[in-house]
């Protein structure tokens, strides 16, 4: 007979867990990784463990649109200007940095000789030259004619040549002869030694006594009441107006660019006064050769007056620059 315990199955009993703790070999069976038990302890840090320590991803840039200036307030980029040369001056259109062609010295030794040698010949010729005394002491002494007429003519051809180089030295026509700063001199000593000429020539007339003009009538302009007193005095009046031009050349940085010009201007009053002078009391002006200097001397300076006026003129128009102002 069979019993109830033969014929139900067994099962495998397994032993209750205990507290007693059951010694492994732990070097021959590996315990995988998910039964390893866990331990709660802080991780080491990456640089102890020598693994490279993670690289956090930088945010990429954010461009932001700049504001763009209106049209009217942009201001372009700053550059670095490159050096530039400095303008070359401008040349002087009338010369007035120029110092005086004379010297001071010069001058003042000029006009005491022009002065001292009239005296001489009127108070120490007789006395020396005895055998001149019918031409210096006659009734018609052609001595003293002579000196007077001769440097009378010396200074009116000076006084030309003076008005000749100042109306060449700022135009064109200086370019071929003989070039600016070279007229402007030479229109300084025609200039002065013009002045030294016309002063021997009035003071030689004291030793003239067909003249018979004293010094105070000399000096004062139309004080003389012999012959032809009003050309006499126009002559004395260019006398002073010489004067007054040629030493002016010698306070032109105090009296100014200006002023210097507007004497200057005077030239050509001076220079018809002693035309006239030389035509209507001169002795002599119906020779050939006195008549021709005349009007070869005037026709000059009446073409290059003209000249200087039409290239002025045409300066002047729209798109031409300023034409410097003649000096004479």
């Amino acid at each position: 007979m069979t019993t109830r315990e033969s014929t139900t199955p067994t099962t495998p009993t397994t032993a209750a867990p205990t507290n007693q703790a059951v010694a492994t070999d732990t070097s021959a069976t590996p315990v995988p990784a998910a039964s390893a038990p866990l331990v709660d302890h802080p991780p080491t840090p990456a640089a102890v463990r020598g693994d490279d320590p993670p690289v956090a991803a930088r945010p990429a840039p954010v461009e932001t649109a700049k504001p763009v200036p209106p049209r009217a307030t942009r201001t372009p980029a700053a550059t670095t200007p490159a050096p530039r040369r400095a303008p070359a001056p401008a040349p002087d259109p009338d010369f007035t940095d120029l110092p005086p062609a004379m010297s001071p010295q010069a001058l003042i030794g000029l006009l005491l000789g022009a002065i001292l040698g009239a005296f001489a010949a009127v108070v120490v010729l007789p006395t020396w030259l005895p055998g001149l005394s019918a031409s210096l002491l006659g009734a018609e002494p052609k001595a003293y004619w002579y000196l007077a007429r001769s440097s009378a003519m010396v200074a009116y051809a000076l006084l030309w040549l003076s008005m000749v180089f100042g109306l060449l030295m700022t135009n064109r026509l200086a370019r071929l002869w003989p070039g600016g700063p070279i007229a402007f001199d030479l229109h300084q000593h025609t200039s002065l030694l013009g002045l030294a000429f016309a002063i021997f020539h009035g003071l030689i007339l004291l030793g003239d006594t067909y003249i018979q003009a004293s010094l105070w009538q000399l000096l004062v302009p139309f004080a003389y009441q012999g012959f032809a007193p009003f050309w006499v005095g126009l002559g004395q009046l260019a006398l002073y107006g010489l004067a007054l031009v040629g030493l002016s050349f010698y306070i032109k940085d105090r009296i100014g660019r200006s002023m210097w010009r507007l004497i200057h201007f005077l030239s050509f009053l001076v220079f018809i006064f002693a035309l006239v002078h030389g035509i209507w009391s001169g002795s002599d002006s119906s020779n050939g050769m006195i008549s021709g200097l005349y009007w070869l001397s005037g026709g000059t300076i009446l073409f290059l007056t003209v000249y200087r006026i039409l290239v002025s003129r045409q300066a002047k128009r729209p798109g031409k620059s300023k034409p410097a102002t003649s000096v004479l």
